[in-house]
């Protein structure tokens, strides 16, 4: 046998097969990010971005994956046309000069077979930070509605909206703000 031959099977049984990770893409009607927030230290106030899309990669056998997800923040919707047109405004999202909130990340954590977690960068008002994101629910197989193959999750983080230069009404209204996606991605 030639050496050649003999190292190029040794090293593919100790690398095993590769297997390219599997892209799916973010459901945008299935995927508002919310967001809750105290104000006057009495009730949490919700507020969504009705406009998101992103893509997820997984590899499941490598346990290994990335999310690139994009928030529209002008598609913020508070309700009332009044505070959602307040929210818009410079000094709070200021969606004319920054027209993106984005999350990427390359390490999802996984417990067992289910990624319950990423770990990545987000950015808010031009401001980049390490973000943490919870998976809960996570789960694949194949829609009953249109028998295509997806992956779905109920993504949340905790931030401080200081750390992106959003101060605007902090004490009054809180510098803690909880973020909700829940996420429908399909096989592309």
């Amino acid at each position: 046998m030639n050496n050649r031959l003999a190292l190029a099977i040794v090293f593919g049984a100790i690398a095993g097969p590769a297997f390219p990770a599997d892209t799916y893409i973010i459901d945008p009607a299935h995927a508002p990010a919310h967001f809750d927030i105290a104000r006057v230290g009495f009730s949490a106030q919700r507020g969504s971005f009705k406009k998101t899309h992103g893509k997820v990669t997984l590899d499941l056998a490598n346990k290994t994956g990335s999310v690139d997800f994009t928030v529209q923040t002008n598609s913020v919707d508070m309700g009332s046309t009044a505070w959602t047109s307040h929210l818009s405004d410079e000094g709070l999202f200021n969606v004319k000069k920054f027209p993106t909130m984005h999350f990427k990340s390359d390490k999802l954590i996984f417990e067992g077979e289910k990624v319950v977690a990423a770990e990545g960068q987000f950015t808010m008002l031009g401001v980049t930070k390490p973000l943490t994101v919870k998976v809960a629910g996570f789960q694949c197989g194949v829609s009953p509605l249109d028998k295509r193959k997806l992956c779905s999750g109920n993504i949340s983080a905790n931030l401080k909206r200081s750390d992106f230069g959003l101060t605007k009404y902090i004490p009054v209204v809180s510098d803690e703000v909880v973020i909700t996606v829940p996420v429908d991605a399909y096989k592309s």
